[in-house]
């Protein structure tokens, strides 16, 4: 749906500077993921961490020419500019008045939990009914929402969006914005209660989405949520399920089985049964808001059964998996569409290395989008090739019959998945990084096994996301030009460097930091152009310090006169360096007496320039050690003064690492340095993080063993009784460590702890599973959600930082992005 910037100035009461009849379709939050330029309009938001006004010179070169701004171009050249006082809000307005234009149900879903999984099991269950339009991935925030519903057009149907809130007032902003006719109210939890007086305000200002529906389903037995609606004064008619006998759809049976899970009920008298393939208590309850749904839609009790005995587990997160020939491979069986197309695509480019790989799309046919073939795949075509794609392979019967609308120099077309197997391309595919972009009934999981490269099936998964969520709870800490240095070294903390680093520069890190030359090195090999920071320097790397442009830590004056002079051998000059002063950790530095004749010999030379100078604090995690901070810090201060006077830049200054970022950010200075923080570490222990890594593994067997037996090496797992023993594929050759074993170590199968039995072999170890309902093939948290890294260092007498680090380059590392 288009609008021209004349009717959007109307309704969001903007000045406009520019032509009032250009027509805009899309709009656009972040300035990487352009896809049609000339009809996208930049909205230029204001943070804390950021302001988006400074990407526009970078999108006008883009070819975006329409902005909605509240700062007052400089130039406005031939661009056209909306100006207001407030971009989010006026967004939101914009937004408001374009869901007016559609008289469709609408279903909204917050909650604590499970808002995204309600909305895409509804998509599942209703796809076939009519053209939906629902919220791309968890985009459900004060941005996100609006870009959602944006989203709805002519074609529209029925709408599915989630709302989420982290601060009170937060809903009123979203209500107009999605109008929803229907409301789903999901489970309560303590996600986001850090900023509400109690869990009864928090369920207040969720409860206000909803004060203009028709009707609201949530679950009768949740006393607080039947509560607070019933004194709310909202009009919507509550339709409940719940144990109570004063539910709608009264739950009269829960019957667990492996993998699957019954479920009887009563509504309106009647007895009935469904059976979704999950058994967990979170999908339960999931399956039954969505249960309620098609109840109250009036869907027919057998199309409901079978459908919801066809939901599907989702894979709500990118995945990066190396694969076959120096393959990258991105799964993404999520949705298919225009929208989450343009995001994988985006997310696709950030992987995009730099020796030479192609950009592959591996794209099914897009269903159920309610646009008429030609004008889909005319659309599809222009994203891809605006997103620079080398390779397209297209699977499917429509977008076969419209391969006229594509011109990229390499494409090919397949009626289906099994004709694409078949083919010789699958095999030809090589140093290619491919995005497998497809509708669930072609089967993109059988193209990934092909693609992959062997696996271990220990795998340690990173989620990317949850990487940027704690990169930004860091800057919340921080004045908005104070920069980031992000560790990276020891293999980023044995999380993989590559992708860790590439994400970082992706989300506007200022500065990457390794140990030695050699890391460096292979982050420039793999694209990586941000500054890199080299901390432990070693002579004899001078070389590829050079001829990577990394940046060396200079901590004594042997080091210092080494590299001086190598730099004037390479012909240098102004090479930038980082000095560190040892303030009283007594590791590496110069000591503040050495500071003087430093200046000195740095005033008299001209091949290296002094690019920052910092210190290292020994305690800032420790309260009793905040004295001995303080003394560092002011050791630190008068030693950058000096350097400050003595030179005619800016010569940065840094002190604080993670902990420090928490609990001094008062002497963030002109930048910090995050190293454990990224991965959900706190010092504060703070619920704000979230975990970045999880150790997974499968069990490989089980096993019955009397209590008369032992397990393992030298006997020494002892039973007491009868046993079920499970036998996992991870060892002290993978990073496990062998003091974990004969109890002292557990780990978390079907939501419950398994203790480790016996010693841990090289490759395996045992658990014990008795008491838990577990077969082969299940899934084993090492450590992860659920079961805290923080419990195994305590286990060891350790700290978090040699557990991560000391997992095995041989576990696989699998990274998401949601």
């Amino acid at each position: 749906m288009k609008y021209t910037l004349q009717q959007i100035a109307q309704i969001i009461n903007a000045k406009l500077i520019g032509n009032p009849d250009t027509s805009v379709s899309y709009l656009l939050t972040d300035s990487r993921a352009v896809s049609f330029p000339e009809e996208s309009l930049f909205v230029a938001i204001k943070t804390p961490r950021n302001n988006g006004h400074k990407y526009i010179a970078d999108l006008y070169e883009a070819n975006v020419r329409n902005f909605l701004v509240s700062e007052k171009p400089a130039n406005s050249k031939d661009a056209n500019f909306l100006l207001v006082d407030d971009t989010l809000k006026a967004m939101q307005t914009l937004v408001a008045f374009h869901r007016t234009q559609f008289k469709v149900p609408v279903v909204a879903i917050t909650g604590s939990n499970g808002k995204t999984i309600v909305k895409e099991w509804l998509y599942q269950l209703l796809q076939k009914d009519a053209v939906i339009t629902r919220s791309p991935r968890s985009y459900n925030s004060q941005i996100g929402v609006p870009l959602s519903v944006w989203e709805m057009n002519a074609q529209t149907q029925l709408g599915i969006f989630e709302a989420g809130i982290s601060f009170p007032g937060e809903m009123d902003k979203l209500t107009p914005v999605i109008a929803p006719t229907i409301g789903i109210f999901t489970h309560l939890g303590e996600a986001h209660q850090e900023n509400f007086s109690s869990l009864k305000e928090k369920c207040n200002e969720k409860l206000k989405l909803f004060k203009n529906s028709e009707v609201l389903i949530y679950r009768k037995d949740d006393k607080l949520v039947d509560i607070a609606f019933s004194q709310s004064g909202i009009k919507a008619k509550p339709f409940t399920w719940g144990k109570s006998q004063e539910a709608d759809v009264i739950l009269q049976e829960v019957k667990k089985q492996h993998g699957s899970t019954a479920i009887s009920y009563t509504y309106k008298g009647k007895n009935d049964e469904i059976t979704i393939p999950f058994s967990d208590e979170a999908s339960i309850e999931n399956s039954l808001h969505c249960l309620a749904l098609l109840l109250y839609l009036g869907k027919d009790i057998r199309v409901i059964a079978e459908r919801m005995q066809q939901l599907e587990a989702l894979a709500m997160r990118l995945q990066v998996k190396e694969g076959l020939r120096n393959c990258i491979i991105i799964n993404d069986y999520y949705n298919s569409d225009l929208s989450s197309l343009a995001i994988a695509l985006d997310f696709h480019q950030s992987q995009a290395r730099t020796k030479g790989m192609k950009r592959t799309l591996i794209l099914s046919d897009i269903l159920q989008s309610g646009q008429k073939p030609a004008e889909l795949y005319k659309s599809v075509s222009e994203l891809i090739q605006h997103k620079t794609i080398d390779k397209l392979i297209a699977i499917g019967s429509e977008i076969s019959a419209n391969q006229e609308l594509f011109a990229l120099s390499e494409q090919y077309f397949f009626q289906n998945t099994e004709a694409f197997l078949q083919s010789p391309l699958l095999g030809e595919l090589m140093n290619e990084v491919v995005l497998l972009k497809g509708s669930r009934q072609f089967k993109f999981e059988t193209i990934s096994e092909k693609l992959e490269a062997i696996m271990h099936q220990t795998t340690l998964e990173v989620d990317l996301s949850a990487l940027i969520h704690n990169v930004n709870y860091f800057r919340s800490y921080l004045n908005p030009e104070t920069k980031i240095m992000s560790m990276v070294k020891a293999y980023g903390y044995g999380s993989g460097d590559i992708e860790v680093a590439r994400t970082l520069q992706h989300h506007n890190c200022d500065y990457l930091a390794v140990a030695v030359a050699d890391e460096g090195a292979d982050l420039r090999n793999e694209g990586i152009h941000i500054p890199i920071v080299v901390m432990n320097p070693e002579i004899g790397a001078f070389g590829k310090i050079f001829e990577y442009r990394l940046e060396p830590e200079i901590y004594s004056n042997r080091l210092l006169e080494a590299f001086l002079k190598e730099a004037e051998k390479q012909g240098e000059s102004n090479y930038p360096v980082h000095i560190k002063i040892d303030t009283g950790m007594n590791r590496l530095g110069f000591l503040p007496v050495e500071v003087d004749h430093l200046i000195e010999k740095l005033n008299d030379q001209k091949q290296l320039m002094v690019r920052s100078v910092f210190t290292h604090l020994a305690g800032t995690d420790e309260s009793d050690l905040d004295a001995f901070t303080e003394e560092q810090i002011k050791r630190y201060q008068a030693c950058a003064e000096k350097f400050e006077k003595a030179f005619p830049y800016k010569i940065m200054r840094h002190a604080l690492n993670s902990a420090g970022v928490e609990r001094f950010s008062h002497y963030q200075f002109d930048m910090v340095r995050l190293g454990i923080g990224h991965y959900g570490f706190s010092a504060i222990d703070s619920k704000l993080l979230q975990e970045v890594c999880t150790l997974k593994t499968t069990i490989l067997q089980i096993k019955t063993v009397s209590a008369s037996e032992t397990v393992g090496y030298n006997r020494k797992g002892k039973l007491t009784r009868d046993s079920i023993i499970g036998v996992i594929p991870i060892g002290y050759a993978d990073g496990y460590d062998r003091k974990l074993g004969n109890g002292v170590g557990k780990v978390l199968v079907n939501g419950k702890l398994a203790p480790v039995v016996g010693n841990v072999c090289m490759d395996i170890c045992m658990i014990d599973l008795t008491g838990i309902s577990a077969k082969e093939g299940d899934t084993v948290v090492l450590f992860g959600q659920g079961n805290s890294i923080n419990k195994i260092a305590n286990s060891l007498q350790t700290i978090p930082y040699e557990v991560l680090t000391g997992i095995s380059r041989r576990v696989k590392r699998v990274y998401y992005k949601e």
